[in-house]
């Protein structure tokens, strides 16, 4: 029996992924299949654990925790997958193992690593591999968080894109976990979303420019996206392995089998706290945008690529620093008069919505005030380790940051 449609903000599905490392070394440790078969009994590529499924894709050194299905709202989630955290660390101690948070491993040679996953689903990812080389940091190195937002019918999916598409260019100034890459702070907050947005270079049409066309209805969306993406790869996939809605790999893409837009911008904070947090102040967020809290929908959906596309690029290098001077966009939320930096639009739009929805976002005041005050993961990192930090000091912090997972709390420098 085919399960009803799911209405805007009835529901979320939430998706962390984490890097497994060597406890001693806190080198790579690609033992995926084995910790799954561990939980499961066999060798599968996702396993139910009450609320939450374990699951991998595509490298054998990540492993994704999710819910069980949509989730009825994040009460309750952080605990949830604060116990999934725990329950897969007491397996992977027994293979000398433990989880690191944090979008990218800091030292990862993906050339020399990776190593992909050579079970179940192989034919995709060799497909993926064959055309791509999956041996990058854009393939190999790059963990995040993804929200999974319900919809039913183009009206409601026409507000939610539009929404989505206005908060897409501020996220990294709020979940930007990514500063070092190659042994090195890159002088980007986000450098996952930067290596995420050339990785399939070789065919652009797939990634556009990371925030989606203003498109609005299922009709549109197949003709404009996903349409021009499928013949883009069809001289490489000539028996159309690849020919899913999963394949569009902008900032958040449509998911019309499931009635769902999957968010993913957001790096992977050092605990759930963090993450399901931010993923309040967002569904606050969209849930403001959505109601025409400040602007009318047609406004919203007014907005081309362009200029969203610069915004992002500023905060994926600055981050909460980064100077807006749109005023145009600033007013989207309610926000004008003057630039201001990402920081402070988001400032701005905390306190008003932890104002106005207390019952939603109360619980989660505390964590956000820690991240506003102080800056994304990303900053206090950079923060902890100076800007030319050595081996010895990298494997400290991000010791530290693996301690911060495996505990439960925010990564205070």
């Amino acid at each position: 029996m085919k399960r009803p449609a799911l209405h805007l903000f009835e529901a979320i599905g939430v998706e962390l992924e984490y890097m497994i490392v060597d406890a001693s070394s806190l080198a790579v440790l690609p033992v995926a299949d084995r910790l799954l078969s561990a939980e499961a009994g066999i060798l599968t590529d996702e396993v139910s654990t009450g609320p939450l499924r374990w699951s991998n894709e595509l490298v054998l050194h990540v492993v994704e925790l999710k819910t069980n299905g949509p989730a009825p709202g994040l009460k309750g989630l952080t605990a949830a997958f604060q116990q999934g955290v725990a329950a897969v660390n007491r397996h992977l101690e027994k293979m000398g193992g433990r989880l690191m948070p944090t979008a990218m491993h800091p030292w990862m040679d993906p050339l020399a690593e990776c190593r992909l996953w050579p079970h179940d689903s192989s034919p995709i990812y060799q497909a993926y591999d064959r055309i791509f080389d999956c041996r990058g940091h854009g393939w190999a190195n790059l963990q995040s968080c993804h929200l999974n937002l319900p919809f039913s019918g183009d009206e409601e999916f026409g507000r939610l894109h539009a929404a989505i598409r206005l908060l897409l260019p501020i996220l990294p100034a709020l979940a930007a976990s990514s500063p070092v890459m190659d042994g090195r702070v890159t002088g980007l907050l986000d450098s996952r979303l930067q290596v995420y947005r050339d990785n399939q270079k070789r065919i652009p049409l797939i990634a556009g420019r990371v925030i989606p066309e203003p498109v609005f209805t299922r009709r549109d969306y197949r003709r404009q996206i996903l349409q021009p993406i499928y013949r883009a790869i069809a001289p490489f996939d000539p028996a159309g392995i690849l020919r899913d809605e999963w394949l569009n790999s902008r900032g958040a893409i449509a998911r019309f089998q499931r009635n769902t837009i999957e968010l993913r911008t957001l790096d992977v904070q050092e605990c759930p706290q963090a993450d399901l947090a931010i993923a309040a102040l967002i569904m606050a967020c969209l849930d403001a945008l959505v109601r025409e809290r400040w602007q009318p929908q047609e406004m919203q959906k007014a907005w081309p690529v362009e200029p969203l596309a610069e915004i992002l690029t500023a905060t994926i290098r600055d981050g909460e620093l980064a100077l807006i001077d749109d005023q145009a966009f600033l007013g989207q939320f309610g926000l004008a008069g003057r630039p201001a930096t990402a920081g402070r639009l988001w400032e701005h739009l905390a306190a008003t919505l932890i104002e106005e929805r207390p019952e939603e976002l109360g619980e989660h005041r505390d964590t956000l005030e820690i991240i506003l005050s102080r800056g994304p993961l990303a900053r206090r990192i950079c923060r902890a380790l100076g800007r030319t930090p050595t081996r010895e000091r990298l494997a400290a912090v991000f010791g530290q940051l693996c301690n911060c997972l495996a505990e439960g709390r925010l990564f205070l420098p």
